[in-house]
């Protein structure tokens, strides 16, 4: 059973590698050319995600060629809804400040949530109107149903989780089991 679940998986990241890898409204940290790309769904208030986060940092950090997707995976309620919604407007205002309100958000104590990522927002340098207005865009609630679409798709019903080369990581796992995995990717 666990066998055919990996087939499906590998079946389903195949076919969907555009939107796992390569999502318009999806933040990139690291090097966006990377040969090696992670996908991490992820959500604000996952304490599991914030403790999950010096991973990511330590992962990019000592390796240049590494590439994250971080896909906005709001499944801890509304405050999670709102904060994911605040994040890809302000990634469509400010795609070069992404990363840093990223880092920011997730290690922040506390729940995120509108009030929170709004504030961080605006002590980034992004106009309030400007991304009121973006928060709009009907691609962001499409995006996060995407996102939604694919977790579907590949088991994933908690975070973080990870795809890395074919194959689906689930929950914190720490540093050294992610690399061990972007290694056996880059082979």
């Amino acid at each position: 059973m666990h066998e055919e679940q990996l087939a499906a998986n590998r079946q389903v990241i195949a076919d969907a590698s555009d939107a796992l890898f390569g999502g318009t409204y999806d933040g990139i940290i690291g090097n966006p050319d990377g040969d090696v790309t992670v996908v991490e769904f992820f959500d604000y208030n996952c304490g599991y995600c914030k403790r999950a986060l010096t991973d990511m940092i330590t992962l990019v950090e000592n390796d240049e060629n590494l590439r994250f997707v971080l896909k906005e995976f709001p499944i801890l309620g509304p405050e999670s809804q709102e904060a994911h919604v605040v994040s890809r407007a302000f990634q469509g205002r400010a795609p070069e400040k992404y990363g840093e309100f990223h880092r920011r958000l997730l290690g922040s104590d506390g729940r995120a949530n509108e009030e929170s990522a709004m504030a961080l927002a605006l002590d980034l340098g992004v106009d309030e109107a400007a991304l009121r207005q973006e928060m709009q865009n009907p691609q962001i609630e499409a995006a996060i149903n995407e996102t939604y679409q694919l977790a579907n798709q590949l088991n994933i019903t908690g975070t973080p989780s990870y795809v890395i080369g074919e194959e689906v990581v689930f929950g914190a796992r720490g540093q050294e089991h992610l690399s061990e995995k972007i290694e056996n990717a880059r082979q």
